[in-house]
């Protein structure tokens, strides 16, 4: 009898739990956070080739969150006081010198514009696949939500915005933009997770360059075209680009970094925020 009432208890928990599977799929970043864990996934990050990097113009700042733990961030000003700010949000390695040099690089062929490379892993930075899982799978989405907020927070409410991120920070550029609502003017994200809400696509404020490549085996062909609907049921602008590569083509610390398509697609990332964020 003990072991029937057991059996007949367990019996709807699990059911109930089968249900949950079904009916409440993950967000978008849930759903990224979880390659984490997945060794394909990790396999396919070949470990960062080393770099030296020497600041120009840029520094290091730190700025107030709600949690009281300061959001950390390397900033590059323009010459001249502006209130566009592009957020520049680094890939599952962390905030290293790559990403640094990246914003050094997008800052001075923009010109009248901020560029903030934010931290979301608070400091730490990987430099082996396990350590870059770990992190990845370690940052807890209330917490970088509120570095973003905080970051916003630092720019200001006029502030115009653009963002920009690769891999984990192609899917929290689009985040970033949607947080932003009406200040984003435009959000370049490469191979990131898309948004699969089309309530919250609504709510972006300027429109979308998506980077992705045919061989990526996780941010895949149905889920750009997924996006790419999602898009349209949202009216908003969605511009794609495919380039016959593997996941994180355009990182330059990538063996498998393919020199052409980088070129490519960095092109058409200063174009984009040429037209919709410096008009």
């Amino acid at each position: 009898m003990k072991k029937l009432f057991a059996f007949a208890l367990f019996l709807p928990l699990t059911l109930l739990a089968q249900a949950g599977k079904s009916c409440c799929a993950p967000t978008s970043t849930a759903e990224f956070a979880m390659l984490a864990s997945d060794e394909k996934f990790r396999s396919a990050h070949l470990e960062p080739i080393p770099f030296s990097f020497v600041p120009e113009n840029g520094k290091e700042i730190s700025f107030t969150t709600a949690d009281g733990v300061d959001g950390k961030g390397y900033e590059v000003k323009a010459a001249k006081e502006t209130n566009t700010t592009i957020f520049m949000i680094h890939e599952w390695w962390g905030l290293n010198d790559y990403i640094k040099q990246e914003a050094e690089k997008l800052q001075k062929e923009l010109g009248n514009v901020n560029v903030i490379a934010l931290d979301l892993y608070d400091g730490k930075i990987a430099t082996t696949q396990q350590e870059a899982g770990k992190y990845m799978g370690e940052a807890k989405e209330d917490r970088i939500r509120t570095i973003l907020k905080g970051a916003l927070d630092y720019v200001g409410s006029k502030a115009k915005v653009g963002t920009i991120g690769w891999c984990f920070g192609g899917g929290w550029s689009l985040q970033t933009a949607l947080m932003a609502g009406k200040q984003t003017s435009a959000c370049v994200m490469y191979y990131g997770m898309p948004e699969t809400d089309v309530d919250k696509l609504k709510t972006l404020g300027g429109p979308v360059l998506g980077i992705f490549a045919k061989k990526d085996g996780w941010i895949n062909t149905d889920k750009v075209k997924e996006f790419e609907a999602n898009m349209k049921k949202a009216s908003r602008k969605l511009t794609i680009k495919t380039y016959d590569a593997d996941h994180a083509f355009a990182n330059p610390s990538n063996p498998k970094f393919d020199k052409e398509a980088a070129a490519d697609a960095h092109k058409a990332t200063v174009a984009f925020f040429r037209k919709y964020l410096l008009k």
